[in-house]
C-alpha cells in the first residue's frame, strides 16, 4: 500500500542541517523516503516500534548509524508516514 509522506517542520530543519554538513546523505534519504511510501515494512529499513517518550512513533535504519522516526497518521481519508525526524541514533532516540 502506497502512503503519502508528510514531513514535520522539525524534520525540514534537522534534514537541512544534515544535509549541509554532510551532502552525500541527500541521495540516502531520497532513497529512504521511496522505500517509506511503499512499504514502510521492507525488511531493510529494520522498522521498529518506539516505546518510552516515543511511544506511538516508529522508527526505522537508513544507514549505519541514521535514523527516521515517524508516525502513521490519517491525511485527507487515507494513510500516511508523518516524518518527525532524522539523525543518528543518539540524536533521536
Amino acid at each position: 500500500m502506497r502512503r503519502n509522506l508528510l514531513q514535520s517542520p522539525a524534520f525540514v530543519r534537522t534534514a537541512r542541517r544534515l544535509v549541509k554538513k554532510h551532502p552525500e546523505i541527500a541521495s540516502i534519504l531520497r532513497a529512504a523516503f521511496v522505500s517509506l511510501a511503499e512499504d514502510a515494512f521492507q525488511p531493510a529499513l529494520k522498522t521498529h516500534k518506539l516505546k518510552g517518550e516515543l511511544a506511538g512513533s516508529w522508527a526505522c535504519s537508513i544507514g549505519y548509524d541514521l535514523r527516521i522516526v515517524f508516525e502513521f497518521v490519517q491525511h485527507e481519508g487515507a494513510e500516511a508516514v508523518l516524518v518527525q525526524t532524522v539523525g543518528t541514533h543518539d540524536e533521536v532516540y
